[in-house]
This record gives C-alpha cells, sequence and structure tokens, in this order.
C-alpha cells in the first residue's frame, strides 16, 4: 500500500479519472474500482474520498444524484463536461510529474544524455 501523503496528492486525478471512463459511480464503488485496479495498492477511505467529492462538487466539476437502491439512499457522482477538462489538464499534469520524477530520482536518462 501507498503512503497517505503520496495518495492525497492524486485523489482528485484519480476520481475524476475514473469518472471521465465512467458513466456515474458511488462513492463506495469507486473504493472498490481503484482497490481493484490497483491489485490492493491504493486503498481509498471514506475521510479521504467524501471530502474530495463534495469540494468537486461545490467547484462544479461533479453533479450528484440521489437514487433508491432497495431500501437505501445511494448518492452518484457523474463528470460535468467542464470537469472532463479539468479531469484532462489534472492527467496530462501529473503524467508531466512522473517523468519529471523519473528524471529526479535518476530513473530515467536527462534530455541529451544517454
Amino acid at each position: 500500500m501507498y503512503s497517505s501523503e503520496l495518495i492525497k496528492g492524486t485523489l482528485k486525478t484519480i476520481i475524476l479519472s475514473l469518472l471521465t471512463d465512467e458513466e456515474k459511480m458511488y462513492g463506495y464503488e469507486i473504493t472498490q474500482k481503484v482497490k481493484n485496479l490497483t491489485g490492493g495498492k491504493i486503498q481509498l477511505t471514506e475521510g479521504a474520498l467524501y471530502p474530495t467529492l463534495h469540494a468537486l462538487e461545490a467547484q462544479g466539476i461533479l453533479t450528484t444524484e440521489v437514487v433508491n437502491v432497495g431500501n437505501r439512499l445511494r448518492k452518484y457522482y457523474t463528470i460535468t463536461p467542464s470537469g472532463k477538462a479539468v479531469a484532462q489538464e489534472k492527467v496530462t499534469e501529473f503524467s508531466e510529474f512522473m517523468a519529471t520524477m523519473r528524471i529526479l530520482l535518476d530513473l530515467q536518462p536527462r534530455a541529451g544524455e544517454a
């Protein structure tokens, strides 16, 4: 499992990327999808997930819909059209960050070196 510090810095990117690929998801579904996709290396806690979802909703990046499923109310999150643009920006930024970290950690040669 990765540290909560690393997860915290990438949580918005993770959520927005998932919701770009899926029509709508509820919180527990997001946690399970991340856990399954990462082989358990990333396990999102409710304490980290829900404040981030609420903040993204307040910013107009996500919308919500409450659906009655059985005897339970389930809150589904959907990414807005403007949120999809934010998601692409976040993914691009993170990809560039990873490339920079590979150089800083000497995992990849710098341009002009071989």
